[in-house]
């Protein structure tokens, strides 16, 4: 018996002081309490901001047509889209198809379609479009070309009823490539997802013959979630004037386009 009592004391934990047992539950405290902090930190600050970006990628327009279904691959002619304001020129949808890495899909407002370019050089396009990247038919594109943009930011599509009086801006050319500085960011980037979101901005253009168009971009993902349906909402003036409305008649206003060469919004 006594030989079985002294093994068993022998095993059992030491018996720590007073002292001792005082310090390690300071220190369990202290390590709860920061623990409480980080948490406490964590729930105030990373939380809101990710919840912020989450929700900004949630309602933007790529990832609500994902969500329904995207863009479909059906590349056809564009489709009319109903205004609320009679007075507006009807605008217009199409879907592009920019999937190929390698080439360019070329665009015609006059015809309100994608079109097959032989020679680039000529005006018969005023957009083209490779993957995310989109050129103008105008300036180090194509000195025969007349394209340019002027970026109006995050306004009304339907509040754009004329051409603004500010310069437009053509293409540049870079060390590597050409490029519009205007369309250089037309998307944003979320680097959570690796996604591109279209911005809600709208763009008033002058085509390739010199005539104008407002242009929305609305999405970048087919249906299939691959990259390079490139949904553009658009108001085409094929009358050459700088107004986007209709007169009461419901013929085209008759604002004229001012040729003056010195003038460089013409």
């Amino acid at each position: 018996m006594n030989d079985s009592f002294d093994s068993s004391s022998k095993n059992s934990p030491p018996q720590l002081s007073p002292e001792e047992q005082k310090k390690r539950k300071l220190w369990k405290n202290l390590f709860i309490l920061n623990l409480c902090i980080t948490i406490l930190l964590i729930g105030i600050y990373w939380l809101p901001i990710k919840a912020y970006q989450m929700g900004g990628f949630l309602d933007s327009p790529s990832m609500k047509e994902k969500q329904t279904g995207g863009p479909s691959r059906n590349f056809g002619g564009a489709q009319s889209i109903a205004s609320v304001n009679p007075n507006l020129l009807p605008a217009q949808s199409i879907v592009i198809d920019a999937t190929n890495e390698e080439e360019w899909t070329y665009f015609d407002f006059s015809r309100g379609e994608q079109v097959k370019i032989h020679d680039a050089s000529s005006l018969e396009w005023d957009l083209a479009f490779r993957r995310g990247k989109i050129i103008t038919n105008g300036g180090a594109t194509n000195k025969f070309g007349k394209a340019g943009l002027i970026n109006l930011g995050e306004v009304s599509f339907d509040a754009v009823e004329n051409v603004p009086l500010k310069d437009f801006i053509a293409d540049k050319s870079t060390r590597t490539t050409t490029e519009n500085p205007v369309l250089v960011q037309w998307y944003k980037y979320n680097y959570i997802t690796h996604k591109l979101t279209a911005r809600k901005n709208i763009y008033v253009m002058r085509t390739s013959d010199g005539k104008f168009a407002k242009v929305q971009f609305l999405s970048f993902y087919c249906a299939d979630k691959q990259p390079g349906c490139i949904q553009m909402k658009y108001v085409y003036q094929d009358e050459g004037t700088k107004s986007f409305l209709k007169d009461n008649s419901g013929s085209f206003t008759s604002t004229t386009v001012n040729t003056n060469p010195d003038n460089s919004d013409s």
